[in-house]
């Protein structure tokens, strides 16, 4: 059984998303869910690979910055 760490919710523009950290029988998750247009979709990141992922979106949005994105 899966269960709610904590939980933090946003509006983008006409998206709603939801960042949680859950935990079920075989550990720790970061789940992202995006919901838009009646659909929702969302992204699985086991704990082991949090702090790759958190550096991967680092470097991301600094090469995005870089470049004069936002």
């Amino acid at each position: 059984m899966e269960q709610s760490i904590a939980l933090r919710e946003l509006q983008v523009e006409r998206k709603h998303i939801i960042i949680e950290l859950r935990e079920n029988d075989r550990g720790r998750f970061l789940k992202i869910t995006e919901e838009a247009h009646g659909r929702r979709n969302s992204v699985i990141i086991p704990s082991t690979g949090l702090d790759e992922f958190e550096a991967c979106l680092d470097e991301v949005l600094t090469e995005g910055e870089g470049a004069g994105e936002q």
